[in-house]
């Protein structure tokens, strides 16, 4: 049955209703029309959608965009707990403020733009970015689910990203900086020369130290969240090797004596798990300070690390593997510059025409 329509009188007037049914054969119709003309429009693009296969049930977009976040968190169990942290706090803080009990069929391209726009005002784009991310994949939901035929976040104009050019430590620098950190010494010379993340460093196990092959294997990570230790697997979920220095790998070998394969390697003084927040309080951001150098983080070390190793001939591949980066693009994106030398070497290695050919040239021109 087509759609139908027909008028009807209300207190304020007449108005005028479409009459059809759903794809699944149930008749309905839509209340409201100030037009015999707006209500056969409506009632030929529902026809049109349920040809299309694009038939949408008003009744399914009542459901608000605060009920789709919490569908759409509870299913995030194919991510790290640290990432799934961050989608809370990026929902409480940007996203269901705005939009909680908003329903999705309400949410409109234009009123989303403007969120956008006021979120810009004050906030860093990597974190506006992050909420329109967050709100894009809960309206994917809608979509998915038949409750909205497209989603309205797709194509908005988003901050354009700042990147801070990254800080590299000299090697002077780095040995300053680790004679500086008191307790924390060995730390800051195996994350500056080795390019380990934090998390990956402290849950380092003993038995995960190669001292005759001088390698460190990357299989665990672990990450404080709400002062809780969350263990799990590296930031690419793949396990990696990473080479040591001939003399550092000695300092390592030295600092386990005494200690079991499931101990870990870095640890506090009572054995216990070496958190980032802890560190930086107790030592390293005042090593900083003495060392005299520009503000940094533990996590700006992998910068240090990186420019040490393509300063001795690494290649892309090389660093790639050795910090744990999931493509040789990613690498290439943070660290181009320091690989411009080799391609100035790789010019000068390039040959030009031998003498004896420039004359051959000259004398079948002359000719």
């Amino acid at each position: 049955m087509m759609a139908t329509v027909s008028r009807y009188t209300t207190v304020k007037g007449e108005r005028w209703r479409v009459r059809f049914r759903t794809p699944d054969g149930r008749s309905t119709d839509k209340r409201g029309f100030h037009s015999k003309d707006d209500a056969e429009k409506w009632g030929n693009l529902v026809e049109v959608d349920k040809m299309q296969n694009r038939y949408v049930s008003p009744a399914a977009g009542l459901v608000t965009v605060g009920q789709l976040a919490e569908q759409w968190f509870e299913s995030k169990i194919d991510v790290k707990p640290s990432s799934r942290e961050r989608y809370r706090q990026t929902l409480e803080q940007q996203v269901l403020p705005r939009w909680d009990h908003v329903n999705v069929s309400k949410v409109t391209r234009p009123a989303l733009q403007a969120w956008i726009n006021e979120l810009s005002r004050d906030r860093a784009p990597s974190t506006v970015k992050k909420a329109h991310h967050a709100m894009s994949m809960i309206l994917a939901v809608a979509v998915r689910d038949n409750r909205i035929p497209t989603n309205p976040a797709e194509k908005l104009n988003l901050p354009r990203a700042r990147h801070d050019d990254p800080t590299f430590l000299t090697r002077d620098q780095l040995f300053t900086l680790a004679a500086n950190a008191g307790p924390g010494e060995l730390v800051v010379l195996t994350l500056g020369f080795t390019g380990l993340r934090w998390g990956e460093m402290a849950a380092m196990k003993v038995r995960r130290w190669d001292a005759a092959r001088r390698r460190l294997t990357v299989a665990e990570s672990v990450t404080e969240i709400n002062g809780n230790l969350t263990w799990g697997t590296p930031k690419t979920h793949a396990s990696r090797t990473v080479p040591v220095p001939a003399w550092l790998s000695e300092r390592i070998s030295e600092s386990i004596e005494g200690k079991g394969p499931d101990d870990l390697l870095f640890s506090t003084r009572s054995g216990g798990v070496l958190r980032n927040k802890n560190a930086r309080r107790d030592w390293f951001d005042q090593a900083v300070v003495d060392a005299k150098l520009p503000r940094i983080t533990p996590h700006d070390l992998r910068h240090t690390a990186a420019s040490i190793a393509i300063s001795v001939g690494a290649n892309v591949k090389a660093v790639q593997r050795m910090l744990g980066h999931a493509s040789a693009a990613m690498t290439l994106d943070l660290y181009a510059g320091l690989f411009e030398d080799d391609l100035n070497d790789v010019a000068d290695r390039i040959e030009g025409p031998r003498t004896a050919d420039v004359v051959t040239l000259r004398v079948v021109n002359d000719a």
